[in-house]
């Protein structure tokens, strides 16, 4: 599995501007979402044209991350990217940067009825999560999907990210939902990249200035500091 190290270099940025290098040290479940970035078959299987090998690994902690969530009132979102069928001409922008052959196959495996649209059948969806399409590489961006009407119709302000790939879809998303304003984690192993390097920069960069990167240790246990505070206080 991929892993995340906060240099001594990072450490001391972080001290130096918030006093500390975890802004959000409690995790209040029942105003949280878990929301898991395109673990399809597209970024999963070794013959898909997006296929990230790390991401298989992570399964078992967005499983365990995202089963934590629902015990305790959390909302469970799961992402998926849909090229439809105005993609070229919509996103034209992108498709230059393919091949004919790349963009037919992305056209045809990620269209919703396509080989790779489907989720990885090794995750556990539960009937209460909500699923969630999107066109874009971020879920936020403007046209992209409607992720932020069914987070505010929860009363969602913070928004834990997961998924694949750690420095593109994940980490778009992740940045955009700090700028509309919600408290942002990136569970660094629930993400996975193509790449080590990938991974590594990627969550070090948002760490730095848009939101907190913990692991699902971490993440679990300030879901716990959150609920000892509310018992406390009762």
């Amino acid at each position: 599995m991929q892993t995340f190290t906060i240099t001594p270099e990072l450490e001391s940025q972080l001290i130096a501007r918030r006093g500390k290098v975890h802004p959000f040290e409690r995790l209040d479940a029942t105003k949280s979402a878990f929301i898991v970035v395109d673990m399809q078959k597209y970024f999963m299987v070794d013959d898909e044209p997006g296929c990230t090998p790390p991401a298989r690994d992570i399964v078992p902690n967005i499983n365990r991350l995202a089963a934590e969530m629902r015990n305790n009132g959390g909302l469970v979102v799961w992402i998926q990217t849909e090229a439809k069928p105005e993609t070229p001409t919509d996103w034209a922008n992108l498709y230059e940067s393919y091949t004919p052959e790349a963009k037919a196959k992305r056209q045809a495996n990620l269209g919703k009825g396509g080989s790779g649209f489907p989720l990885w059948p090794a995750l556990k969806v539960e009937a209460g999560d909500k699923t969630v399409i999107k066109t874009r590489y971020s879920a936020f961006i403007q046209g992209s999907s409607n992720l932020k009407e069914v987070l505010d119709k929860h009363g969602i302000d913070t928004i834990l990210i997961g998924g694949t790939v750690t420095n593109v879809c994940c980490e778009s998303t992740a940045r955009d939902g700090m700028m509309l304003g919600y408290r942002t984690v990136m569970v660094a192993d629930c993400n996975a990249a193509t790449s080590q390097e990938n991974h590594q920069s990627s969550l070090a960069g948002f760490l730095a200035i848009f939101g907190d990167v913990q692991t699902t240790e971490q993440t679990i246990a300030n879901l716990a500091n959150s609920r000892k505070t509310v018992r406390a206080a009762e």
